[in-house]
């Protein structure tokens, strides 16, 4: 019996096969949310099928490990880890997910799978650890930048209808070395019992901000961002009169734009950025650069963008967002530019 902190009320735990109810429960709480991206095998319809399902990766941790961990919040089991499988002659294994939306936003995945990526290269002499996702998973997409994962390649779908899949995937010396050289979200920021406020607010950021590339075959799902802002949340863009939109005002036209196929080949991404917390608010203020092609032309840019957030019960959320591209910038159409 264990319980690791990962975070205010929340923890890491055994999901053994007599919790099948409780798994079933938490299924059931976010079934329609978790659908299109994981196994049908492993979406239970009954209680015997979550038992199932559960006594399926406790008999594969009894042999090399690779099991299944529950996500509680409060007490209630919101989502879980799991190494969906682990080779110790391959030296490969492959972690996954899931979780409630109603959790989402506190970077409880994040802390948890990096949990499973320590213990799997210290105890289990593992190399190399993959994540497999589909191309249209934001979420899941920023989840695997966030531990520090690289893009490796794509998974051309065999059938017309099938939506492409991404694999990212990070190696053993990747995992220590950018952590002991303190750069990007690796196992001391990320797992860190008390992840702090700080980075929970920038997880937010570069979630949104991430969002915006349809680069590499990446899909893009704006609609997906709204569950990050407060009911009412603005969006001002700096002109002359200054723009003010709701968050849907802002979202719709640039999804019809990073979609229709007039901006192709765009991301953007921070190259600075302060962060500020006081209490239950908080405040970001980056630096942005672009890239990409806009019927047919190439162009680069950038600009700045300022982000208020307030904490909620479901984590930290954004009330507001200010933003100015550079004058000398072209082309935009991403999360800061037109």
């Amino acid at each position: 019996m264990y319980a690791r902190p990962l975070g205010p009320g929340a923890q890491l735990v055994p999901l053994e096969p007599w919790r099948a109810a409780e798994f079933l429960a938490n299924l059931d709480r976010c079934r329609t949310h978790i659908a299109p991206w994981v196994a049908a095998s492993f979406v239970a319809t009954d209680l015997a099928s979550a038992e199932t399902v559960l006594r399926r990766y406790w008999q594969a941790q009894a042999q090399t490990g690779a099991g299944i961990h529950g996500i509680q919040l409060d007490g209630v089991l919101v989502g879980g880890v799991m190494f969906v499988s682990l080779d110790p002659e391959t030296g490969v294994a492959e972690v996954g997910c899931w979780l409630e939306p109603a959790a989402e936003g506190r970077g409880l995945v994040s802390r948890a799978i990096a949990v499973l990526i320590d213990w799997a290269f210290r105890e289990r002499g593992i190399r190399r650890i993959i994540w497999h996702t589909r191309s249209a998973n934001v979420r899941s997409i920023n989840t695997a930048r966030r531990l520090g994962l690289s893009f490796d390649s794509a998974d051309e779908a065999g059938d017309a209808h099938a939506e492409p899949m991404e694999i990212w995937a990070v190696t053993a010396d990747e995992w220590y070395g950018r952590r002991d050289a303190g750069e990007g979200a690796s196992a001391a920021s990320v797992a860190s019992v008390a992840s702090s406020d700080e980075e929970q607010v920038d997880a937010v950021g570069v979630e949104f901000l991430d969002a915006f590339t349809n680069a590499d075959g990446r899909k893009v799902d704006l609609g997906t961002l709204e569950s990050l802002f407060v009911p009412g949340a603005v969006i001002v863009g700096a002109a002359d009169p200054a723009r003010v939109e709701s968050v849907t005002e802002f979202l719709a036209p640039r999804q019809e734009l990073l979609t229709g196929g007039e901006l192709t080949d765009f991301r953007e991404w921070e190259t600075s950025r302060t962060t500020a917390v006081s209490e239950n608010v908080a405040q970001r203020l980056i630096r942005y650069a672009k890239s990409g092609t806009r019927q047919g032309v190439s162009f680069t840019g950038g600009g700045t963008k300022g982000m208020q957030f307030l904490r909620t019960p479901a984590g930290w959320r954004i009330t507001g967002i200010t933003w100015s591209d550079d004058a000398a910038a072209g082309g935009g159409g991403g999360g800061g530019g037109e």
